[in-house]
């Protein structure tokens, strides 16, 4: 089991729910940067197969609030020295968490700017409402979005709309972020976003852990990569699967697999590209 003290995380089975609701506006500082990374520690167990993250937060004049970006007032004092430290603590967080062996859906219902929008960068899929909304501010703040901002968003996005979100600041709404490819589906509103968000979760839930996780690592270890190296991993990933006994578990129970009847997998076993 996991404690947290500023993320409210709630687990059922191999699936966990992450609600966002701290601070003024879900702003990201060092409480919640602790969290985060125990929340990692814990995801990269296996304990569990998905995660949900998403937030009903509303302001004082009754606007959602997804993430805010980052608790700038409390490093009013810092040195230097402090804050780089923090925002590399920002950028690993985002990186374990966007490699950890969990398929993660966030539910985007409200602003999401700065910090925020570097989350969308850590999901595997991107729900967002109409109430959605994206910006990275930091630019017109002496510094540049710096948790994957500058190293990732181009990878989801291209290098024309990362620059032109990086370096003007301009924000976008829901139809235009699934539009260049920040988002990958727009739901209604939150409720739809959720239902949604469990149909993965639902899936999840019958895939072999081991499997899933596996392909993960090898899709991600691969992009950028040349073909050789792409199939190197492939290879790897499956043969892993064989190794440890999955494939024969879905050899064996193919017929029910087919009939919709769940497979018992064996326990998740990491694979390391």
């Amino acid at each position: 089991m996991i404690t947290l003290d500023t993320l409210h995380l709630s687990i059922d089975g191999t699936a966990a729910r992450l609600r966002l609701d701290h601070g003024k506006a879900n702003e990201m500082g060092v409480a919640q940067i602790a969290d985060w990374e125990r929340l990692c520690t814990f995801l990269e167990s296996g304990a569990v197969h998905s995660l949900v993250t998403w937030s009903d937060r509303l302001s004082s004049k009754g606007a959602p609030i997804f993430i805010a970006g980052a608790n700038v007032p409390e490093r009013a004092d810092w040195s230097a020295s402090q804050v780089k430290a923090h925002v590399r603590r920002q950028r690993s967080c985002l990186v374990r968490l966007r490699h950890a062996p969990v398929f993660h859906v966030a539910v985007v219902h409200g602003v999401a700017l700065g910090w925020g929008t570097e989350f969308m960068i850590a999901a595997d899929w991107r729900i967002v409402t109409q109430g959605a909304r994206f910006a990275l501010p930091e630019t017109g703040l002496g510094i540049l979005p710096a948790a994957g901002g500058a190293a990732e968003l181009a990878s989801l996005v291209g290098p024309s709309q990362a620059l032109r979100m990086g370096m003007t600041g301009e924000a976008i709404g829901a139809d235009e972020a699934v539009r260049i490819g920040l988002a990958d589906e727009l739901a209604v509103d939150l409720h739809e976003g959720l239902a949604r968000a469990e149909s993965f979760v639902t899936r999840m839930g019958t895939r072999s852990p081991t499997a899933a996780a596996a392909y993960k690592a090898a899709v991600l270890a691969g992009m950028g990569q040349p073909a050789e190296i792409r199939r190197t991993l492939e290879a790897a990933a499956y043969e892993h699967c064989v190794d440890v006994g999955e494939a024969t578990i879905g050899r064996k129970n193919f017929a029910s697999i087919l009939a919709g009847e769940p497979a018992v997998w064996g326990p998740y076993a990491r694979w390391t590209p």
